[in-house]
């Protein structure tokens, strides 16, 4: 495993990522048992995972699955990922366990947002930092070209219908949909927060550039294609799902979907390599699958089941986060990936801070890029435990499901030690 002079004060995020020295990712398969065989690689450090590495290794027992949440975060985010891998680093580099982290690709948008990457900090990253936090392996390249392959498809759908008229059944052999444009909820999507494409008009070209119409774009993981991704479980299963799809809905009041449009094959074809789930590693060497990026606001807001089996099979711990807080994330965890998946959580850590408890107590709001208000970096004992009132609710939450919970302090150099024992006597 790699080995750290661990710095003091700790450098930036992408200083660290910068100067660790990486393993090449065929060893780093090799001591979870994956062979050349099982990889197709991308480059040195970074290669997608088989499928069939499910069914090869059927037979081992299941490790542990550990999924990691929070309380409800400040803007600036309360350490999820940098938990979850420095849990996986814990009890692989430093205590000897087969241990796997499971997270999703973050999305450009965020990335060169106010939010900034999503690939840990500090000395619990993946890395390559810079690969994990943009193009990957194409991931979600192939989900844009899926979904606007069949935006497109729409479009032309009903140009043809309106410049045929009776006669588009005869000319294509194809039954008219009779789509109403004013029913139409997919758009197009683009990985990137491009605000002035929101909310646009299409078809104002000649007749054979189409119908005109308001549409927009969304972000790319927003796609329904994206939330397909991490719920299936294989190419089979995947065209089904996107063949699902429903675009809208006809003058008549039917529900028009993909498969109606013929599309779906093609948008299987073109996710076929998204469907394998990257594998990368941690600043300490420990293997990590990186795959799919859902939000939780809008979808189920976790990484794919696909990678949770392989790692499951290949390790004696598995550990996952879910989106936002566990009563958004955690919850559509169990209600929705592990109903669909038939997979069980073994524990739940649950993240919290003493600057997010402060300010669920009431304290002054937390705005990205200003600096923190004295209320966050004093003592102050009332407003923490005025606040602990969200941290219970999250604990009650989880507690709901029949898994036993671990509060993680994610502790700043302003907490003071009666700060941390008073939040630990109260959890």
């Amino acid at each position: 495993m790699p080995q750290f002079t661990y710095l003091e004060p700790v450098p930036s995020d992408i200083d660290i990522a910068q100067a660790a020295t990486l393993r090449p990712i065929v060893e780093v398969a090799a001591q979870v048992g994956l062979t050349e065989d099982d990889l197709d690689l991308y480059g040195k450090y970074k290669a997608k995972v088989h499928l069939d590495v499910i069914e090869k290794f059927k037979d081992r027992p299941q490790g542990k699955y550990i999924d990691v949440t929070a309380i409800t975060p400040t803007p600036l985010g309360e350490g999820k990922t940098t938990t979850t891998v420095g849990l996986s680093q814990a009890l692989g580099a430093h205590l000897g366990k087969r241990v796997f982290t499971c997270i999703r690709q973050p999305s450009q948008g965020p990335t060169f947002s106010i939010k900034g990457g999503a690939a840990g900090g500090g000395y619990s990253q993946a890395v390559p930092m810079e690969d994990f936090n943009l193009h990957l392996t194409g991931d979600i390249h192939a989900v844009t070209a899926a979904n606007n392959l069949l935006a497109a498809a729409i479009d032309a759908r009903i140009m043809h219908e309106r410049n045929y008229g009776e006669r588009f059944e005869k000319v294509t052999g194809l039954k008219p949909l009779n789509i109403d444009p004013y029913t139409i909820t997919w758009h197009r999507v683009v990985d990137v927060n491009d605000r002035a494409l929101r909310q646009i008009v299409v078809g104002l070209g000649p007749k054979e550039d189409g119908v005109p119409r308001e549409t927009g774009y969304d972000i790319a993981v927003a796609s329904e294609v994206m939330a397909i991704l991490a719920l299936t479980t294989s190419l089979k299963d995947m065209r089904q799902r996107l063949g699902r799809i429903v675009i809208g809905r006809s003058y008549a009041g039917e529900p028009v979907t993909a498969e109606d449009l013929g599309v779906a094959g093609a948008m299987t074809v073109l996710m076929k390599d998204a469907i394998m789930p990257t594998l990368m590693q941690t600043l300490e060497g420990t293997p990590a699958l990186v795959h799919a990026g859902p939000f939780a606001n809008i979808a189920h807001g976790n990484s794919s089941i696909v990678a949770d089996q392989i790692a499951l099979r290949l390790a004696d711990y598995v550990v996952t986060e879910s989106g936002f807080g566990a009563d958004i994330g955690m919850e559509k965890f169990m209600d929705i990936k592990c109903r669909y998946s038939q997979l069980k959580p073994s524990a739940v850590v649950l993240v919290a801070t003493i600057r997010a408890l402060k300010m669920h107590g009431g304290g002054p709001k937390v705005v990205a890029g200003r600096d923190l208000d004295r209320a966050y970096t004093e003592e102050n004992l009332p407003l923490l435990e005025a606040g602990f009132a969200n941290l219970g609710k999250h604990i009650e939450i989880a507690r709901q499901f029949g898994v036993p919970v671990v509060v993680a302090i994610n502790q700043f150099k302003y907490d003071t030690p009666n700060e941390i024992a008073l939040v630990q006597r109260l959890a």
